[in-house]
């Protein structure tokens, strides 16, 4: 299959890229710096562009037989400054790609949407199911949410062969994110005192929700949703998974997530952002099912318990490097 990525330089592309180039298929990513690029394998063909602006797509798009949309602005915690940029990127960015992808005939097309999007209600999220409002945690889950269910959605409806993933709170090898800093912290020791806790997430790794993607594309239903959620359990049970599989202590003392949302509360006037990050982790539980993607994608997810080593290996590995790195005389300039 001759595949085109954009987001294919984010934490969540790199994974899909790796898998997409382990099944054979031919890539074109989208990139938006030379840098970026020089990040990925060299077997992958990019493309400089942006997904704003569609016209500088076209050359990447044309001709391929699948388009994974990955591409977001994912940050919790931005100032009501950037609000703008973030619907700019995640909702009409989303409209742009997914429509000259339809305009283009290509045949099957995936966009990666996030359980986010549904809002913290509590309960199982169905994914048929559309919530009568945005979710009020983030900035960033209310712009998902609009790029699922007034984008992506109604496209769908209309015929476009669009398929969406949804999975759940993505983590491994490279995640720099939100659960990736703190994931950091554990892995080096550094996370005695943890808030919340209470709430429980369908926790993915990255490289399970990349084969979830490709899956989609061989095996999905176009107009279909499909839920790549992975297992359960709040954050507290999560790490205690964490200190079995790799002998790293978990905190030794958690902070209850109503003291979390009472910071939020408090917060909220002067510190937006620092209240959004609160809400969106100390919120409420907010779980997905993957009984459609187990039964008709095949798709498994792996346990804590066997993605976490792995993951805590490479932030280790990340420190050493770092750490060397300090080492190092400083460079000379030649005379």
């Amino acid at each position: 299959m001759r595949a085109f990525v954009t987001g294919g330089t984010g934490f969540l592309g790199r994974h899909l890229i790796a898998a997409l180039l382990a099944q054979g298929d031919e890539v074109v990513s989208l990139v938006r710096t030379l840098d970026r690029a020089r990040s990925l394998p060299p077997q992958v063909r990019t493309l400089a562009g942006d997904i704003t602006r569609p016209n500088s797509l076209r050359a990447g798009m044309r001709g391929v037989d699948v388009v994974y949309h990955l591409a977001a602005l994912h940050r919790i915690g931005l100032p009501p400054k950037d609000y703008e940029r973030l619907a700019r990127i995640n909702v009409d960015g989303t409209r742009a790609v997914l429509t000259l992808a339809g305009e283009l005939g290509v045949p099957r097309i995936i966009y990666t949407s996030t359980l986010a999007a549904y809002g913290q209600a509590g309960g199982l999220v169905n994914e048929a199911a559309s919530p009568p409002t945005p979710p009020r945690e983030s900035a960033y889950a209310q712009s998902k949410y609009r790029a699922h269910f007034e984008v992506a959605r109604p496209l769908q409806a209309q015929g476009l062969p669009l398929t969406i993933v949804v999975p759940g709170l993505l983590y491994g090898p490279g995640d720099l994110g939100p659960l990736g800093r703190l994931l950091r912290r554990y892995a080096l020791g550094r996370l005695p005192v943890a808030l919340g806790g209470e709430g429980a997430f369908n926790f993915t790794h990255a490289a399970d929700a990349a084969a979830g993607h490709r899956l989609a594309a061989v095996r999905g239903t176009p107009g279909e949703t499909y839920g790549l959620p992975g297992p359960a359990h709040t954050l507290r049970a999560f790490l205690a998974e964490g200190q079995r599989a790799t002998g790293r202590p978990a905190p030794r003392l958690w902070l209850p997530g109503g003291l979390a949302r009472l910071l939020a509360g408090a917060l909220q006037a002067v510190r937006p952002q620092a209240a959004e990050q609160l809400r969106t982790f100390a919120g409420p539980s907010l779980l997905g099912g993957a009984t459609k993607a187990l039964s008709e994608l095949g798709w498994q997810a792996r346990s804590a318990a066997a993605g976490l080593p792995e993951t805590v290996a490479w932030y280790e590995e990340e420190e050493r490097q770092a750490e060397a790195a300090r080492k190092l005389p400083p460079a000379v300039e030649p005379p």
